[in-house]
Parts: C-alpha cells; sequence; structure tokens
C-alpha cells in the first residue's frame, strides 16, 4: 500500500529512550488484557482497542519490546509507522445523500444524472486489489464480493484471512460497487456508483501494513489470468495506491504487469497520488501511460462544478506524465469496517445514517477519485461490453468538464462525465500509441522507498527476491506475465503463495482456497509497513512529515465540517 511506504526511523539518541506506537496482535480477548497489563506495568500505554485482531494500539519504551513479545498470547508485535493509504479527510454533514453527491458529481450533476441513472454496472466485475473487504451491509448480500486469493501476511493468521483489518478496502469497494439490500420506496439506503457490478477482492495489505511490491504484481497477475473464469468478468482493476519507484515505467515491473492487465481488455484505474501540487511525478503505476491516471477535484461542499478545483493533495505530476482526468475526491462517504485500524483510531470520521447508525465513514484522496472511476467505468462497459480499454480512456477524457482556472497539468483533461460518455458515440481509432514497457527494470527499483521490516530483527526485504526469498527472474517473469500465465494454480514465481480453485467457506458468493505458508521463509518474519499507521490519518492538515510519497494514499480520517 511495505509497498506502501517505508517511514523514517528515528536515529537520534535523544529519542532512544522515547516511547514507541506499537501494534500488539494476540490469540484472544483474554490474552489482549493480559498483554495490556503487561504494557501498563512496564510503563507504556495503551491507547485503543482493535477488535478484528484481538489486539491494541499504544506506546511502549523501547526497552520493553522484547518482554512483551514474549508474554502469554502475544502473536505479534509490531511497531507503527507511517501510512500511505490513497483516502482522504472524512469531514461530517451527517451522512446525508452522500453517495448520491458523489454519483452526481461523477455523472457531471443534477441534471445529467436520470441518463446515468438507468445503469447499475450489472454483470460488470472490478477487480480489487486493496486491505480486503469486511461483510458490512451494503457489501455482504449474495453475489456482491467474491474473494479472490488473500496474498496478503494476514492469509494465514486464523480468523483473518480475506478480512479488511484496515478499514480501506471496505471504504473502496462501497464506493464502487455497494449496495444496501431492497427496502421499501421512500427508505434512505446506501448505493455506491455501480451497485449492480460485483467486487473480485484481492488482499494484499494487513492491518500492520506489512506488505512488498511483489505482492501487488503476483495479484495484478493473477486478476489477468482468470479475468474469465466463470462468473467473474473481470473489467475493471482498481489499484488505490502507487510507489516512488525510481525506474522508468518503460522497464518498471509493476508498471509492466498493468500494462499486460490492459492488453488483456481490463480497463485499469490507478490513483495519482497525494503528493501535491508541487509533485513532479506521479506514482507507479499511474505513471504508465496506457491506464487511466486519476487525480482528485475538491468539489467545495456544492453540488455544482463551477466552484470545483483541484483537490490541493493531488499529485500534479509534469507534462509528459499527469493525471488523465480527475473524479470527486474530497469528503466522499462509503461504508465504515467497523472494529478496523481506521475506524477504531478516528472515531471522529464516522458518519450517522438517517436511524442515527454510525454505518459510514468520509474521507478524501485520489484513492476515493480512483473508486468513482473505476465505478464509472463499469457503467459504461455495462451499457457497451465491446468496448475495448482505449476507448473506455478515450470516452472519459473527450467528455470530462474542463475545469477553467485550474493548472492544466494538474487537472488532465478535466472532471469525469459519465453522463456525457454514456451518450457520446464510440470512438473509431482509440489505440494510444506508446512505447511498450518490457517489465525489464528490477524489483528492487519498483519498491522505492516502501519496503517490508522483519520488526523482530530489523532485516528489510530488499534486492531482486519475492517476500519467499525466491529469486527474481525479470525476463521470465514478463513473457509469462504477457501472455496472462504468471500463474499455475497457486504457484507463482516458483513458490506457492495460495490454494488452486475456489470454495464455498466463506461469507463471500466464493472464496479461493488459502495456501499454507512455512516459517521457514521469508513470509513467516514478523513483516511490518512502514508506511500504514495512523499516525498519518489524523485531524489536522497534511504535513510533510506524516506523508513523503505515494503508496495507499491515504491523508487524513476527521470528522471537521466543511469549511
Amino acid at each position: 500500500m511495505g509497498l506502501f511506504g517505508v517511514g523514517t526511523p528515528a536515529h537520534a539518541s535523544s529519542e532512544a529512550a522515547a516511547p514507541v506506537p506499537v501494534i500488539v496482535r494476540t490469540g484472544s480477548v483474554q490474552d489482549s488484557a493480559r498483554a495490556q497489563a503487561a504494557v501498563r506495568a512496564a510503563g507504556g500505554t495503551v491507547d485503543r482497542p482493535l477488535d478484528l485482531i484481538s489486539g491494541f494500539a499504544g506506546h511502549v519504551p523501547p526497552a520493553a519490546l522484547t518482554l512483551l513479545r514474549a508474554t502469554p498470547g502475544v502473536t505479534a508485535v509490531t511497531t507503527d509507522a507511517s501510512v500511505r493509504l490513497k483516502s482522504d479527510k472524512w469531514l461530517d454533514d451527517g451522512g446525508k445523500n452522500a453517495p448520491v453527491a458523489a454519483i452526481k458529481k461523477a455523472a457531471g450533476g443534477k441534471d445529467k444524472i436520470v441518463d446515468a441513472a438507468s445503469l447499475t454496472g450489472a454483470g460488470i466485475g472490478v477487480a480489487l486489489i486493496d486491505s480486503g473487504i469486511a461483510p458490512v451491509k451494503g457489501l455482504n448480500q449474495p453475489g456482491k464480493v467474491v474473494n479472490g486469493p488473500d496474498l496478503s501476511f494476514e492469509s494465514q493468521v486464523p480468523g483473518l484471512a480475506n478480512i479488511d483489518t484496515y478499514g480501506h478496502g471496505t471504504h473502496m469497494a462501497g464506493i464502487i460497487a455497494g449496495s444496501d439490500p431492497a427496502t421499501p420506496a421512500g427508505t434512505p439506503r446506501y448505493d455506491g456508483i455501480a451497485p449492480g457490478a460485483h467486487i473480485v477482492s484481492l488482499k494484499v495489505a494487513a492491518a500492520d501494513g506489512a506488505s512488498d511490491v511483489s505482492q501487488v504484481i503476483a495479484a495484478i497477475d493473477w486478476v489477468v489470468t482468470h479475468r474469465n473464469d466463470p462468473g467473474l468478468n473481470m473489467r475493471v482493476l482498481n489499484l488505490s495506491f502507487g510507489t516512488d519507484s525510481v525506474q522508468s515505467a518503460t522497464l518498471d515491473p509493476l508498471s509492466y504487469a498493468v500494462e499486460a492487465a490492459w492488453r488483456k481488455g481490463i480497463v485499469v484505474v490507478v490513483s495519482v497520488g497525494n503528493d501535491g501540487t508541487t509533485a513532479p511525478r506521479v506514482t507507479m503505476p499511474a505513471a504508465n501511460p496506457f491506464v487511466i491516471a486519476v487525480g482528485a477535484a475538491d468539489s467545495a461542499g456544492t453540488e455544482t462544478r463551477l466552484d470545483d478545483t483541484v483537490a490541493t493533495f493531488s499529485s500534479r505530476g509534469n507534462a509528459t506524465r499527469h493525471a488523465d482526468l480527475l473524479a470527486t475526491g474530497r469528503s466522499v462517504v462509503s461504508l465504515r469496517d467497523p472494529g478496523s485500524y481506521i475506524d477504531s483510531n478516528y472515531p471522529g470520521a464516522r458518519v450517522a445514517d438517517a436511524t442515527g447508525e454510525e454505518r459510514f465513514f468520509r474521507g478524501s484522496g485520489t484513492s476515493q477519485a480512483a473508486a468513482v472511476v473505476s465505478g464509472s467505468v463499469a457503467l459504461l462497459l455495462q451499457q457497451r461490453p465491446s468496448l475495448t480499454p482505449d476507448q473506455v480512456k478515450k470516452l472519459l477524457m473527450q467528455t470530462a468538464d474542463p475545469l477553467v482556472q485550474a493548472d492544466p497539468i494538474g487537472a488532465g483533461s478535466g472532471q469525469l462525465d459519465i453522463a456525457r460518455a454514456v451518450s457520446l458515440p464510440t470512438p473509431g481509432d482509440a489505440g494510444q500509441k506508446f512505447p511498450a514497457a518490457t517489465g525489464l527494470g528490477t524489483l528492487e527499483g519498483a519498491r522505492g522507498t516502501s519496503h517490508v521490516i522483519d520488526d523482530t530483527t530489523g532485516t528489510v526485504l530488499r534486492g531482486e527476491v519475492d517476500i519467499f526469498g525466491v529469486a527474481w527472474n525479470a525476463k521470465q517473469w514478463a513473457a509469462a506475465a504477457k501472455d496472462g500465465k504468471a500463474w499455475n494454480g497457486g504457484t507463482w514465481n516458483g513458490s506457492v503463495w495460495t490454494g488452486s480453485s475456489f470454495t464455498g467457506t466463506s461469507w463471500a458468493s466464493r472464496t479461493w482456497a488459502a495456501g499454507t505458508w512455512t516459517s521457514l521463509n521469508w513470509a513467516g518474519r514478523s513483516w511490518t509497513g512502514r508506511s500504514w499507521t495512523g499516525r498519518s490519518w489524523t485531524g489536522r492538515s497534511w504535513t510533510g512529515r506524516s506523508w513523503t510519497g505515494g503508496t495507499w494514499c491515504g491523508r487524513s480520517w476527521t470528522g471537521r465540517s466543511w469549511t
């Protein structure tokens, strides 16, 4: 999202004794109580419970970490660093009509929503590579979610496979295709942009943020391999993250992976990052010129587009590569994931429905903007299933509403207008003429500064190996990925990552079988993601200290009202 960034460790000796933020995972409620007592006895503090992982967040003196890890019932202690989910600020307007407001923005305003509203995205599968999905109302009805393989480090934790313990994936899924069960006429209900579409969820990140770029590439490859499996029809791939890769999009393997998906007929939607108007580059893989790179628009809290601007957090890029278009990305309401890391740490972001139930969460960022576009693409593909990815991109860019007074680089073609796109004829020659990616760059270069770290030994996963320590052969992988054959059953890059078929043992309509990882390899270590934590999700403004580069591009989860 790990992949989701690396924080800056404290090296100064004056800070050595300062309590460090930690996430403590335990085996049960009783174990959690025992661990909390141990933290307090060591002079630390318990900040908030994390019910989904039977744990809690807190602060402990560095010298007490070893003893805490040895406490009976404690399964993991990871230091809590800096998160980079591509979400945004959650502002409280009571939750009234929040999803409708997002759809109106996507459609182009009140006068255009009727035309687009006849489409629901029915039959279209949207692959979501994220932190998993929680079985909350709006996503738990039969057929809504299909769980693909869980490639996260939590896949090996009983009860947590495929479940969103962070809260980001659930929020994205709600925006894209959330849909409440049928209700009596006049009863308020929640619908995402494409309520008739289904989500294929691939979990790559855990509650502590541990995820490597190799896991994300493996997830993309799985989508390509299984895109046409019965009942999946994965026509859209949503990637609400990016890395600060140090190599070109032509060489970068993450860029190559999304381009391979694009060439196989999958519309890949990627957020550009949240590094702001001074960022000279969009994140990878948004840097790939073929995919749809999405920036965020700030609606100023109104339904009209006359006062809309480019959100200050949306990465500008440069004249060569920048956002292709914008979508509403500030103060977007979607489904809440109770007990997740974000929910437990930032209760001010919760939004109540008409009955007073706090079902929703509000946030801003290019993550949300990408999700709005992914849902909109599902509508377009329902209307015209034969559209190619290039045709979809051309339609969206041709029909976008220009932001007249905005920076022309940061704004791209303008703001998404799906109602106009639905009404425009299918473009003829829409083929994009860019140099093809080779994927022959390095895995380490694709990581940029985003690494996972063994919190027990301090070992950083670096170099040309995946999470299992298996050597990366770029040439061999690129040939297989191009043909959609990077996976062989449950094996990827020479290791068994997961099972080889779907099972019925889950809340979702279908779930891919799990595989067992041994502890005698890289995957058995206590990895922690140095960019997927709560320090960046605050009620304060965005700061350079918290946000140094792309990945999941979260900004803040707050309960402040519109100003």
